[in-house]
């Protein structure tokens, strides 16, 4: 009994020597891995910067065709909205000729 009370204890500190070393290794290899992905995010970063110019020119764009679209389609629609009341105005102005 007295040897299980030395060895165990022996065997346990060897044990989580072992642990402690394999978990700092792996440590050391995440950090390795993080360096990488974070080289590959500050370039598609980069990359996303370059391209936010053409995506504002885009946006400009079809602001501006948007606008034109609303103009014609307010004109259209005030010339129609013309067209018809001219029309009423007439009838009614025969309407009161006529009496």
């Amino acid at each position: 009994m007295e040897c299980v009370n030395t060895v165990f204890p022996i065997i346990l500190y060897i044990l989580g020597a072992v642990l402690l070393i394999v978990l700092i290794i792996f440590i050391i290899k995440c950090m390795g891995t993080l360096k990488k992905i974070n080289t590959v995010v500050d370039d598609v970063s980069n990359k996303a910067g370059k391209l936010d110019g053409v995506f504002s020119l885009i946006d400009n764009t079809t602001d501006v065709i948007s606008n034109v679209g609303d103009k014609v389609i307010d004109f259209i629609t005030g010339a129609v909205t013309g067209l018809f009341s001219h029309k009423r105005k007439k009838k009614v102005e025969e309407e009161e000729n006529e009496e």
